[in-house]
């Protein structure tokens, strides 16, 4: 996914910072990460408190084989009916944005 598709999904919360990572990107706002794109799809943050949030709405967890097991990570793709809702997708990347802030740093 190219950087400028990235900053439009965002556009709601304002400007974000994009750096390669892990043969991906991070997506960052005001110095915490809120998102990953990884092999083309985009994923957002959540915790415990916006993870069922996310599973309710049919999103996937991004788990990936670890060297002697299975790890899920706290990022999750976007529910589809977000894809094509601009303030749908908002309320998903407020949700982000809100566990980026509780997470510990």
């Amino acid at each position: 996914m190219d950087n400028d598709r990235i900053r439009e999904m965002f556009d709601s919360l304002g400007e974000v910072t994009i750096k390669r990572m892990f043969g991906g990107k991070g997506i960052y706002h005001q110095g915490k990460i809120l998102a990953l794109e990884v092999g083309g799809d985009l994923l957002l943050k959540a915790d415990a408190g916006s993870a069922p949030d996310f599973a309710d709405a049919g999103a996937s967890q991004w788990i990936y084989d670890g060297k002697n097991k299975r790890v899920a990570m706290p990022y999750w793709s976007i529910p589809e009916e977000a894809l094509d809702d601009p303030d749908e997708l908002s309320r998903w990347v407020a949700l982000a944005w809100a566990a980026a802030l509780r997470a510990k740093k």
